[in-house]
Formats: structure tokens, C-alpha cells, sequence
């Protein structure tokens, strides 16, 4: 009801009784969707009115004091800065209320919701000479004497509207429409709705105003009810509560409720990651490593006859026989070698998962503790300072939205796609034509990017440890050396109807390299 005509008509006296005799010092916006406005007087503190027309919350608020910034702001409605107020004046049974000045200029404060407005006229028969919403060029068009809307109240109007309470009076809005229904109207006879109505407006008439909160959100009601934040019978008082509840406290609500949905996301993914990779190190500690039969092999090579596909071996692991197939047009002892060099590889492998398992069981930590220490932050200083704290993790979940991971290699950024299609994304949105592109030969993997420093020559050792990236995240990962091609991004093309991730390549050149990743050097 911070907008509702039975509010302003408390609030608007209050107004006229301090700004009347008052001179319009300042009038300016800082803001997009706000303008504030001094008054001053030779007897009297300054007053202020700051209006905020965001379309999500308008409101208007009074405070004590208002620091004006240095940069950013501008002056508006400058023919009326040395003018005194006559009056404020409410127009009958509408949201809309204006300021007149001893010119005859006069403010209108048309409080529509979302099409909230301050309009400028010259005098009241005129139309408005300027908007402070210049969007709602339809109000333009506005007459103020069109505004006014002189109601009749009696028996006799509300039975020829057979008790339509939103007909007979438009200006009720949803809070005193719910109570009405509360109380049974819709079933009611005409005589007890008429009964309700005036218990309603005798409600309405009483300057008790309230502040509490509803479906996350803070309303203002002259009604009873349960529980308010505040009480107060002053108008200017409740505008200014209702703004610090609705606007500030708001804010300040939704900035950490977003990072509260934001530590939880990642809490969420982190167990995810964290109970798949218990999963998977308790299977690759299973499963027999590759040595073993390498070392069966070698130790029967004696009844292994030249040119076997497949062949049974006694197994001294498991005590049995066992059928063991054989690579075509390879020696047994190649066939043995290329096994210990897979379980070299798999010892790699099962490390690194060991590895990420400790840095995501520690990141869980962190947000755990991130989440409490946020749960208990209570304004806005505190919440700033929060997010400002080095090595925050809630920091961090931000970056991880990136389709790359970053790395530095000689003080040179190496990008890393974590997808098909975060490799799109990432050639899309966010290389330049001279930056240098890298991917693993032949085989699925992420896009690497080299990011160019103009002027510069790329030493080898970078795009040679990007490469081993390359390879490291691509399917070439467990090769002894991988095959990585590398070219700059405006030789790398997508075409229109392609799988995510693949591209088309022109001048590519290719380097051999040990896939390595990230914590092997």
C-alpha cells in the first residue's frame, strides 16, 4: 500500500506541512530511475524527497540527509530551483499526488506501479512540458484535472454497483481487496458487504501503518496484522522504513541469497565429483593392473608359439590357467611392452584422480565454511567485506562458469575448453584472429588457446608446454607422446551444422609431445 491513494492521503498533508514555505535548492539524479530533491529553509534543517521509479520497486523516501556524488549526476528540471512550495496537493481518489510552486509550476508524483512517473507542468490546464521518464511518452498526454476521480461513497451507488468493491472503489488495491475476501464478502449479502466496506474504510481512515513481510517480500498496510517488523503512526516515517525494508534490505537479500544458491551449486557438484571419484579409485584398485600379464607373458615366452593370436598361459597371480589374446603382427615381448607402458600410465592416472580427490575434498571444506561465515552475514558492509576476502571460494565458483580453465605458462595465459561444447563457446566468444589455437591430433579433446601479446615473439617452452596441455585433454592423454596441431584462431573455422567442438582447419602445423597435465610440473 506504499503507492495506494489511502496511504497518500496521510502522507501528503505531512508533506505540505514541511515543505510548504520551502525553496527547491536542488533537484537532480545520480541514479537512472531516481531524482532527489532539496528543500531549504533559513529556520529549518534541509528536506529531502528522493523518489525511485525502478520499475520492480517504486517508492518514495525522505531522508535526513542525502550526499550528493561528485561525478555522475545531473541537474533536472532547472526552472524550478529557487521556487517556493505553496502546497502539496492529492488528487481525489487517484495514486498520484503533485507539488505546486509559487509560479504555478507544479510536480507531479504519478506513483503507477511500474509506470511510475514525475511529470512537469507549466500550470494545471496545460499538458506536461517534461517527463522525468522519458520511455512513457504516453504521458505527455496527461491532463491532471483527467486524474481526478470524485467518488461517491454512499448506499445508493454501491447497491447500483451491486457491491462490485473494485468498481465502487478503485482505489483499494490488493491488501484491502484480500481482507474484504477474508472476511467472507463474496458470499455476503449486499447490506453485510456494505457493512464490510465501511468497516474497511473506517480501517483505512486510521494512521496506523505497518511493515511486514509476505512471500519474501516487505509490504507497507494501514490494516491489522500479525507480527510486523514495524509500527508507526508518522507517514513520512513509514515511507522511509518501507524503503530501507523493500529497497535496501531487499537488495541486500537477493545479493546473499545468490551467493548462498551459488555455494550451495557447487557444494552440490563438489560431493558429486567427490563420491564418482571414491567410485572410481576403488575400481581402478580392483582391477589387475596391466603389469601382471605383461609379466605372465614374459615369464611363458618359451611356450608361446610364433604368430598366436590368442593363447593360454598359466597365471601364478591367480593360480589358473588363462586365455590371453595376442595383437597381430606383434611380438609377445612388444605385446609386454606396451602393457607395462599402460600400467605406467594407469600408476599416472590413478595419482592424479588420488590428487583431485584432495583438492575437492578440501574445496568442500572451504565452501562449508564459507557457507556458515556467509549464513551469519547481516548487512551490507559485512557482505562487501565478504566477498572482498582473498581466496574466497565464492569468488572462485564465478570463474568456474568460464568454458575454459585459465593456466600460466611464462606470463603468457594458456585457456583449456571443458567441453565439446565450451570449446564453441570459447572460439566464439572469447579469441582474438592472433591468438594461437592448439588441439591433439586426430582424437577428441578441448580446444587450447595461446592468448597473443602484441609485439611479442612466443617462446618455444610455451607452446610446448600448451601442447603437452593439449594432450593431456584430449584421448591421447595415456600416449607415451602425442601428435598436437596448433595454428592461428583465424585459420580455425566452425561449420554451420557440425558436431560441438569440431571445426575445420587451415595451415596447421604439428608438434610431438608428452601429454602432461597441470600438476606435473
Amino acid at each position: 500500500m506504499h503507492l495506494n491513494y489511502h496511504f497518500f492521503r496521510f502522507l501528503c498533508p505531512a508533506l505540505e506541512s514541511t515543505a510548504r514555505g520551502r525553496t527547491l535548492g536542488a533537484c537532480f539524479s545520480q541514479n537512472k530511475d531516481e531524482l532527489v530533491m532539496e528543500f531549504t529553509s533559513v529556520t529549518a534543517p534541509p528536506f529531502f524527497i528522493r523518489a525511485l521509479l525502478l520499475p520492480a520497486t517504486p517508492c518514495l523516501s525522505f531522508p535526513e540527509d542525502f550526499r550528493r556524488s561528485k561525478k555522475n549526476n545531473v541537474d533536472l528540471f532547472p526552472e524550478l530551483i529557487g521556487q517556493t512550495v505553496r502546497r502539496v496537493h492529492l488528487l481525489s481518489f487517484e495514486r498520484a499526488f503533485y507539488v505546486e510552486f509559487e509560479s504555478g509550476k507544479l510536480l507531479l508524483f504519478k506513483m503507477h506501479g511500474s509506470r511510475s512517473n514525475i511529470l512537469l507542468f507549466a500550470s494545471l490546464q496545460e499538458r506536461p512540458q517534461r517527463l522525468f521518464r522519458k520511455d512513457l511518452v504516453e504521458d505527455l498526454q496527461v491532463f491532471v484535472s483527467h486524474l481526478e476521480k470524485p467518488l461517491s461513497l454512499d448506499w445508493d451507488r454501491f447497491a447500483s454497483l451491486e457491491g462490485n468493491a473494485s468498481a465502487f472503489l478503485p482505489t483499494l488495491g490488493k491488501l484491502p481487496r484480500t481482507w474484504l475476501k477474508e472476511k467472507g464478502y463474496l458470499a455476503a449479502s449486499l447490506e453485510s458487504r456494505f457493512r464490510l466496506m465501511r468497516e474497511l474504510l473506517d480501517l483505512l481512515e486510521s494512521p496506523l501503518f505497518s511493515i511486514y513481510r509476505e512471500e519474501e517480500q516487505y509490504r507497507l498496510t494501514l490494516l491489522p496484522c500479525e507480527n510486523p517488523l514495524d509500527t508507526t503512526t508518522d507517514p513520512i516515517a513509514a515511507a522511509n522504513l518501507y524503503y530501507q525494508k523493500a529497497v535496501v534490505r531487499q537488495a541486500f537479500e537477493q545479493q546473499k541469497n545468490q551467493l548462498m544458491r551459488s555455494l550451495a551449486d557447487q557444494r552440490k557438484k563438489t560431493e558429486s565429483y567427490i563420491q564418482k571419484t571414491r567410485d572410481k579409485l576403488a575400481a581402478m584398485e580392483a582391477e589387475a593392473s596391466p603389469s601382471q600379464l605383461a609379466d605372465i607373458i614374459m615369464a611363458n615366452l618359451h611356450q608361446i608359439p610364433a604368430g598366436s593370436e590368442k593363447v593360454a598361459l598359466f597365471d601364478f597371480y591367480s593360480n589358473k590357467t588363462i586365455e590371453i589374446s595376442l595383437k597381430r603382427g606383434h611380438s609377445p615381448q612388444k605385446h609386454a611392452e606396451n602393457l607395462y607402458r599402460k600400467s605406467k600410465n594407469k600408476k599416472i592416472e590413478f595419482e592424479q584422480v588420488r590428487q583431485n580427490l584432495a583438492r575437492k575434498e578440501a574445496l568442500l571444506s572451504n565452501l562449508e565454511q564459507e557457507t556458515e561465515e556467509l549464513a551469519s552475514v547481516q548487512d551490507f558492509r559485512s557482505l562487501k567485506a565478504f566477498v572482498k576476502s582473498e581466496e574466497r571460494t565464492v569468488d572462485r565458483t564465478r570463474s568456474e562458469r568460464l568454458p575454459f580453465k585459465r593456466f600460466e605458462v611464462l606470463g603468457y595465459e594458456v585457456w583449456v575448453g571443458k567441453s565439446a561444447r565450451s570449446n564453441d563457446e570459447l572460439l566464439r566468444r572469447y579469441v582474438w584472429k592472433d591468438d594461437l589455437w592448439l588441439h591433439a591430433k586426430d582424437v577428441a579433446g578441448s580446444h587450447v588457446i595461446i592468448k597473443n601479446q602484441s609485439g611479442k615473439q612466443l617462446p618455444a617452452p610455451v607452446l610446448e608446454r600448451a601442447a603437452s596441455l593439449a594432450a593431456y585433454y584430449s584421448k591421447s592423454k595415456t600416449s607415451g607422446l602425442a601428435a598436437v596441431m596448433y595454428t592461428p584462431c583465424k585459420y580455425v573455422r566452425k561449420v554451420k551444422g557440425s558436431a560441438p567442438g569440431a571445426v575445420m582447419v587451415d595451415k596447421e602445423k604439428v608438434l610431438m609431445v608428452p601429454p602432461e597435465g597441470p600438476e606435473e610440473r
